[in-house]
């Protein structure tokens, strides 16, 4: 399974290295890993020790950050080192102030051990998935703590299947497992893992804090006016489709879109949905309420600090792989309203419980939930509820990670 596995690396960095003549990421996923250990040697001392965190994406950078802010708070000598696999990551989180950062070196064994040597981890902290071979094993014969954080498993992944033993084995590479819910604690069990703990999930910290200190945005102010709004956060082409029937039927309200991708194309593509009604936050006149209903984020980063503007929000991405973060909506008392495509996102589930989240797959069943939503306070404190009784992941994990490193 090891060959395999390495061919199926290999070859992934091929195709890659392909696709980066026609395509943006996989320039930056091929550009950014070139001359990558003499960029990494320019600015790490081998001879001290690190604190590694590692994230696939932004997403996982989020979910993760409270944890790495905490531990530098705790520790402020210590010195952090932090790695992405995806350049929608590491290009928006390059220059992150508390930490050295870089792409991940492809997983081979020549660069798990060339890596681990160059960067001299004290510990490794993994958030919610990727496990990678040979840098797990090179932790573990180096006796290097791994810890992952916020992981969640579910039982049609290959960990649990009979013919999943090769990656079964990279799980018991783990020092220890803080888990989001009680059914990632009885899988792992399932497969001898005990060394593992409920502890949730750090991303409600996040949410939380920033739903305590939001960020103003006096262009966005001059925007909205006292025009209610719905933010749509994270939208792909078909979320925007279905979201175009509804300015129409409630000129009222005000709508700012911020897409999940910015590329120019896609741009232009939601203009054309929503004709004359829309502006780029870009060109948005600072002086005077723009009379446009629509507003196109054509930027990245703002989103987080959007929400506080909201009555309630659309999460798009739920008619492709999967929803994109509720929580930040939430976090402020936003119902949310999304895609078809929820079930691996637990918080979605439970949102939908208690009524403050909606789940639609046709125009008609976005207008009922818009309608049902619109003036719904009660949706509102359940929402804001959620997230205050969730948050406290990160002081458990906290504690537990430092005791048997003695750097308390």
């Amino acid at each position: 399974m090891l060959w395999l596995y390495s061919l199926g690396i290999r070859l992934y960095y091929v195709i890659i290295c392909f696709l980066s003549i026609f395509h943006t990421k996989a320039k930056l996923f091929v550009n950014g890993r070139k001359d990558l250990f003499n960029k990494i040697a320019k600015k790490v001392n081998p001879n001290e020790k690190h604190i590694w965190f590692h994230f696939a994406s932004l997403g996982e950078f989020e979910q993760g950050r409270p944890v790495l802010e905490e531990l530098k708070k705790k520790f402020p000598n210590k010195k952090i080192i932090v790695t992405f696999f995806s350049p929608s990551g590491y290009e928006i989180r390059k220059n992150y102030a508390l930490a050295d950062v870089f792409y991940l070196p492809i997983d081979t064994p020549k660069n798990a051990k060339r890596f681990i040597e160059s960067i001299n981890p004290e510990m490794a902290i993994f958030t919610k998935y990727e496990f990678w071979h040979f840098y797990f094993t090179e932790l573990k014969r180096k006796e290097i703590p791994l810890y992952l954080i916020s992981g969640i498993f579910r039982e049609s992944q290959t960990f649990f299947k009979w013919y999943g033993g090769f990656y079964r084995d990279m799980l018991k590479c783990v020092t220890y497992f803080f888990v989001q819910n009680e059914e990632s604690v009885n899988l792992l069990k399932s497969i001898g893992i005990e060394n593992c703990t409920l502890s949730g999930d750090t991303r409600f910290d996040r949410v939380y804090e920033n739903a305590q200190s939001p960020k103003s945005l006096p262009k966005i102010e001059s925007f909205i006016g006292n025009s209610p709004v719905l933010i749509c956060g994270s939208t792909w082409p078909e979320d925007e489709k279905l979201l175009s029937t509804l300015p129409g039927k409630y000129p009222e309200w005000k709508f700012i879109i911020a897409p999940h991708e910015i590329d120019s194309n896609h741009i232009i593509n939601i203009e054309r949905q929503f004709l004359n009604s829309s502006l780029r936050f870009s060109i948005l006149n600072t002086t005077e309420n723009p009379q446009a209903q629509i507003l196109i984020i054509d930027n990245i980063g703002m989103l987080s600090s959007l929400y506080r503007y909201g009555k309630l929000a659309y999460i798009g991405g739920g008619f492709g792989a999967g929803i994109h973060n509720t929580l930040e909506a939430v976090a402020f008392g936003l119902p949310v309203i999304f895609g078809p495509k929820y079930e691996k996102f637990q918080e979605a589930k439970d949102l939908i419980s208690l009524g403050s989240a909606k789940s639609i797959s046709t125009s008609e069943e976005l207008e009922l939930a818009f309608s049902d939503f619109k003036n719904n306070q009660p949706a509102s404190e359940s929402a804001k509820k959620y997230v205050e009784d969730k948050k406290g992941s990160t002081d458990q994990i906290i504690e537990m990670i430092t005791k048997p490193l003695q750097i308390l």
